[in-house]
């Protein structure tokens, strides 16, 4: 991991793994999340002949905070990175709350942007004909519901679960999100992936809660960007059984995006999705 420090001042944590001078893969991470890489995903990368690139948003591990920002502020952040890889153009994908942002570039940086992935990516708030909570995990209704009431009450939410998480273990991961794992999620909470995201939740954390923090309260507030902008090739994937960003949220996304590539699975949850279909997704992005 290093740091690169942008026009405006703030310093990006950022990785990069896979070919010198490949094709570049830009992933965003969900929430809580870091730049730290899932092996599955970066070996799949290179495999395929790209260069998977991750970054902390800010407020995340080292990054510096951008208080207030909006989801489309995260674009910036995007054409930066771009910028400092020498890259003209990349394919962008995102997990979980990476996956707004991803689709925020898609619609606002189209002329750099080839195809988007989004993963079990959250939906607006604002949604028309959403119940935006319906079909979460308990703690996300919580987690949520603190945001919603503002910066003061979620940061004191957020500051009592830190310090488990500073230390979290992948043998601590199911039990941490035991309100969020159907029994297909919590299968596939096991070895590598357990590790990596535990991992990536220690790195998230590691010097604040501001980037949770204001990741929340952006997903509460208007995104900043018009889901039917995206005119490039989009790829959706959703599972019916998720308890962090449940099967609605997915089944609304596919009905806004224009051209959208959905594929709602049956049977799958928000994490074992992505673990048993990343082939099959890098090959449909790769293919764009």
């Amino acid at each position: 991991m290093s740091l690169i420090t942008l026009r405006d001042g703030r310093d990006l944590e950022i990785e990069v793994s896979g070919p010198d001078d490949a094709p570049v893969l830009l992933f965003c991470h969900g929430t809580p999340g870091g730049s730290t890489q899932y092996g599955g995903l970066a070996g799949g990368s290179a495999a395929r002949g790209m260069r998977m690139v991750t970054w902390s948003r800010p407020g995340y591990g080292a990054s510096t905070r951008r208080a207030g920002r909006t989801v489309a502020d995260d674009v910036d952040d995007v054409a930066a990175v771009l910028d400092h890889l020498g890259a003209e153009t990349c394919l962008i994908a995102g997990w979980s709350g990476g996956g707004p942002h991803a689709l925020a570039a898609g619609a606002l940086l189209r002329d750099r942007v080839r195809a988007v992935l989004c993963i079990a990516g959250v939906a607006p708030y604002d949604a028309e004909g959403l119940d935006f909570l319906a079909g979460m995990g308990e703690d996300n209704i919580e987690e949520f519901g603190e945001a919603l009431e503002g910066e003061a009450p979620l940061r004191a939410w957020l500051d009592r679960v830190r310090p488990e998480m500073v230390d979290l273990t992948g043998a601590d991961v199911v039990a941490s999100l035991d309100t969020l794992l159907p029994p297909v999620d919590e299968a596939a909470l096991t070895g590598e992936f357990a590790d990596y995201l535990a991992a990536e939740f220690r790195q998230a954390v590691s010097v604040s809660m501001d980037g949770w923090l204001d990741d929340d309260l952006a997903f509460t507030r208007p995104w900043g960007f018009d889901l039917g902008a995206i005119a490039v090739p989009t790829y959706l994937w959703q599972g019916s059984e998720d308890l962090m960003v449940p099967f609605a949220h997915g089944q609304w996304l596919a009905e806004q995006i224009p051209g959208v590539t959905a594929h709602l699975e049956p049977g799958e949850g928000h994490l074992s999705i992505g673990v048993g279909a990343i082939d099959r997704m890098l090959d449909e992005l790769a293919a764009s």
